[in-house]
């Protein structure tokens, strides 16, 4: 178990660093960052004051770097002219602080809602895909032979690496057997692997009124297709809702694609750049999975992770939506019905209980200054709503896709047995499950779940 921390538990790094005795001031932990830690603080000795944030992970984590090569890999590409934070020093295994490292602050804005929205980001939004592919070109000219061991993921070793994650969890999604099969059929030409951010999204940049200053979280980094950070960078969910903007929610690809061709990057073509977005829209929902798992088998219990489990069905619609545009189009739009059969209990029922919990946390403890704590008051309202949408439109949006699948597949069974076959069958081919019957089925198997999960969603058609 790695020790908290603490003004105590990091000074003595610090005066080590230094060489000076250190003052900690204001050490916070920032929000968000569901799979690793981040704290900000001030370390201040007689000559200057530093303002650092450190990181460190929870535990490991499938298909990501340890700190010390994320540490190795940010000395590199900051010496390549690539706009990231100066990282300081490694934390010491004797320090019992677990993996991390200490970096430089650099002032701005990371949260996305804030960037897209703001006035003080305007100009910022003018800017931002140019920029972000002027980086990308930095980062995929870094020399390969300079950097720390990395995994070289290209195409077919990340849809092997995705259905094995999935079959790992155990939690089928025919949607995503359809992806993967969309992708095995669309695999682009093999090119030479440089180096891959992994990460590169809106989320994690740190922008100001001027614009991008730099670039955060390469724990995800590899050598592979330089086209694989540009499709991740357009990927829906990384729009946070403008989605007439396909890269971040504050430009268009073409902007991107052409400050990336013009600071040295290659030509990316369309079809290349469409297959890194479907495939990184399933590996977005396959990474909700398996955070929503870490919650669920006790390793870390976070609000955050287990609400990343409902998120699935965004990035399931997103992926049905990409690669079938009409068979989504001819979904059926479902009015649920909220019924109540009555109860032994007393009102207020289970529902109405929630509804009065939820408009508590967002009246009483949304509000609190403290970052951390007001971020997952707002994730914990989103939880309370999609229980409580369960509870009273359940059985009507369940029943009807239960009946579908048992008709499709010819079988009985639990939903969650019958989901699972149906899984199976896109697997193996089955005609009837990849032709046009099946997925319009799982079309409006994914649709029923987001009007539980987030019907908002589905506003934006």
């Amino acid at each position: 178990m790695s020790i908290k921390i603490t003004d105590d538990s990091i000074r003595p790094l610090l005066d080590s660093y230094f060489d000076s005795s250190t003052t900690i001031e204001n050490l916070r932990r920032l929000s968000g960052g569901a799979s690793r830690e981040t704290w900000a603080f001030t370390a201040s000795t007689d000559e200057a004051k530093h303002d650092l944030v450190l990181r460190r992970d929870h535990g490991s984590n499938p298909g990501s770097t340890d700190r010390a090569t994320e540490y190795e890999l940010l000395k590199v590409v900051e010496a390549g002219g690539v706009l990231v934070p100066e990282v300081k020093f490694v934390l010491p295994p004797e320090a019992n602080l677990g993996e991390g490292f200490v970096m430089n602050m650099i002032a701005g804005e990371t949260i996305p809602r804030k960037i897209l929205r703001d006035d003080e980001f305007e100009d910022a939004r003018l800017v931002l895909a140019q920029q972000c592919g002027t980086q990308a070109a930095l980062i995929h000219q870094i020399d390969v032979t300079d950097l720390p061991a990395l995994l070289v993921l290209g195409p077919q070793e990340q849809i092997k690496q995705h259905r094995d994650l999935i079959d790992a969890l155990g939690e089928p999604h025919p949607a995503f057997e359809l992806g993967l099969q969309w992708l095995e059929n669309n695999i682009p030409e093999t090119v030479e692997p440089k180096l891959v951010h992994g990460d590169f999204r809106n989320g994690n940049l740190i922008v100001g009124p001027e614009g991008l200053r730099a670039v955060l979280d390469w724990e995800l980094s590899h050598l592979g297709d330089p086209a694989e950070d540009l499709g991740w960078c357009c990927v829906r969910s990384w729009r946070f809702g403008v989605n007439d903007k396909p890269v971040g929610g504050f430009g268009s690809r073409k902007e991107m694609l052409d400050a990336y061709f013009d600071a040295g990057g290659e030509a990316i073509d369309e079809q290349r750049l469409f297959f890194w977005e479907v495939l990184g829209t399933l590996k977005w929902g396959v990474i909700c999975e398996m955070q929503a798992f870490t919650h669920l088998s006790g390793r870390v219990r976070s609000v955050e992770l287990a609400t990343l489990g409902r998120r699935i069905a965004e990035t399931e619609w997103d992926l049905l939506r990409t690669i079938y545009p009409e068979q989504v189009a001819d979904t059926k739009t479902t009015t649920p019905v909220a019924t109540d059969n009555g109860s032994i209990h007393d009102r207020p029922r289970a529902a109405e209980l929630l509804e009065a919990v939820r408009e508590f946390i967002e009246r009483d403890v949304r509000s609190s200054e403290n970052e951390r704590l007001a971020f997952h008051a707002r994730v914990a309202m989103n939880a309370l709503g999609i229980v409580e949408r369960e509870l009273v439109l359940g059985e009507s949006i369940d029943s009807p896709i239960i009946a579908r699948l048992g008709n499709l597949l010819d079988e009985k069974g639990s939903p969650s047995e019958l989901v699972t076959q149906l899984s199976a069958r896109i697997r193996a081919g089955d005609p009837k499950s990849i032709g046009h019957e099946g997925i319009a089925l799982v079309c409006d198997l994914v649709r029923a779940k987001l009007e539980v999960a987030n019907p908002h969603y589905l506003e934006d058609e």
